[in-house]
């Protein structure tokens, strides 16, 4: 196996379910619950795209999958990654979320700017806002538990 562009073999590190069935649970709990009353399409984007940033492959399959099952259409999966370009492929409210993503995500400079939060408020209410603000955490949980054991592509398929 080549690891010169990598620096490591890629191979799965341990079973995070298996020996920590307690904290897999609970962060699935905080899942559900931070999914509660938000459109189901928007979720799958903001999953998608901070998965993304992450660079979880595991993740990016797992939610482009779901987000097919709900009817996303391909188009709007694969211009994802490149939404700011797309024009009006993404509501203005879509685009508020996905720039609120990135911006948790990436934290650039250490904290999400007053214009990233200010475009997401004029789009959720606050009541959406206190549950899209987790639901951008916790995916961020996610991708760093499943990039850094290196969870196959397809484990749970």
């Amino acid at each position: 196996m080549n690891t010169e562009s990598t620096g490591h073999a890629h191979g799965p590190r341990g079973s995070f379910l298996k020996h920590a069935p307690d904290v897999y649970e609970a962060i699935i709990k905080l899942s559900q619950a931070s999914k509660k009353g938000l459109d189901p399409a928007l979720i799958e984007l903001v999953l998608i795209r901070a998965s993304q940033l992450n660079h979880c492959a595991f993740c990016i399959d797992m939610h482009v999958k779901d987000a097919r099952k709900a009817g996303e259409s391909e188009e709007r999966i694969y211009l994802l990654n490149a939404w700011e370009e797309a024009g009006d492929v993404y509501t203005p409210k879509e685009q508020a979320a996905l720039a609120l993503t990135e911006a948790v995500t990436v934290l650039t400079d250490g904290f999400v700017p007053d214009a990233v939060y200010k475009r997401a408020a004029a789009h959720f209410t606050e009541a959406e806002l206190a549950r899209l603000i987790p639901l951008i955490s916790v995916i961020n949980v996610w991708n760093r538990i499943n990039v850094t054991l290196r969870t196959p592509v397809g484990h749970l398929s």
